[in-house]
């Protein structure tokens, strides 16, 4: 993981979930409730999501290979793809049936206080969980507001958890609500309803998932600020005059690589050149630590075909 605060918060929910499931399930079993039983199935699919983190964290640890030369890292971006998947088809989908289902069948609910006595319990614990999931991600966030922390970050496993333990908590208010308005108005159809809103929660989070990890999997730049400074790190103002222009790809969260052109003076020899570019290489590394593979091209700069130089 990128941090190690990635690894606790998923373990964190993993857990929680696990016990969250079982009380659930048990209560959809006595009461009849059918926003329980999407809850329980909610709760299964999010134990599967961190189990599916966890693997694919574990994957992108393999060394590089003669196939993969540039190794695994981006494992982490497929199982977090499949996480929206399964939230979508999964949680999402059967919400949304059961919601319909209980809507056009409603019946009244039996033994109440197990639907709300499990659903107290299972905020308490979901609170903790998504407590874990913001002190961490607020580690490696910085300044950035909660959007721009998970529309920019490279590591998936903490902006997925958030997401998946405030849906927990949004959908597990939204089952209570529908109980309690079935207990108080006798009408098992405000079951239905909870479940039903349920369902388009998990599908609207499931889709911000997919969209953001589909643009990770595609290939993302470094950010803004690592760009500044790697650009400034291969400048040295003697032998690299400037950078002519500069490709960067996020090989996995913990893993950049940077393609460059680079003008150097017209009468340096091959040995100040490749003097320069190592040099150029060993500053990029210090700057920016997670830039592991660096490929640097020296040109000579001529003013008039820099444009054309960017699309070589």
């Amino acid at each position: 993981m990128s941090a190690s605060g990635g690894t606790k918060a998923i373990v964190a929910a993993l857990t929680a979930n696990l016990a969250i499931a079982v009380a659930k399930f048990t209560a959809a079993a006595f009461s009849g409730s059918s926003s329980m039983l999407a809850e329980g199935v909610h709760s299964v699919a999010d134990s599967g999501n961190q189990a599916l983190l966890l693997l694919g964290g574990k994957r992108a640890k393999r060394a590089a290979s003669e196939e993969h030369p540039f190794g695994y890292g981006r494992e982490r971006y497929i199982y977090a793809f499949l996480v929206a998947i399964v939230l979508f088809s999964i949680g999402g989908v059967f919400a949304l049936y059961e919601g319909v289902e209980k809507i056009r069948h409603p019946h009244e609910l039996e033994h109440w206080y197990w639907p709300v006595g499990v659903l107290v319990f299972a905020i308490i614990a979901e609170g903790f969980s998504f407590r874990t999931a913001i002190k961490e991600s607020n580690e490696v966030r910085g300044t950035q507001s909660w959007g721009q922390f998970i529309r920019t970050s490279k590591a998936p496993e903490l902006p997925v958890i958030v997401l998946e333990d405030l849906g927990a908590l949004l959908g597990l208010v939204l089952a209570l609500g529908g109980v309690l308005l079935s207990l108080a108005t006798g009408d098992g159809v405000w079951d239905g309803v909870g479940t039903l809103c349920i369902g388009v929660l998990l599908v609207v989070i499931a889709l911000v998932l997919a969209v953001e990890t589909k643009s990770l999997l595609l290939g993302e730049a470094a950010g803004p600020e690592s760009v500044k400074k790697i650009r400034a790190a291969i400048v040295d103002d003697d032998t690299v005059t400037r950078v002519m222009h500069m490709r960067t790809l996020h090989l996995g969260p913990d893993e950049l690589l940077v393609a460059a052109k680079i003008a150097v003076r017209r009468g340096d020899d091959a040995g100040e050149v490749a003097d320069a570019i190592n040099g150029a290489e060993a500053r990029i590394r210090e700057a920016v630590p997670i830039a592991r593979v660096i490929y640097l091209e020296p040109d000579i700069y001529r003013e008039r075909t820099e444009a054309a130089a960017a699309t070589d």
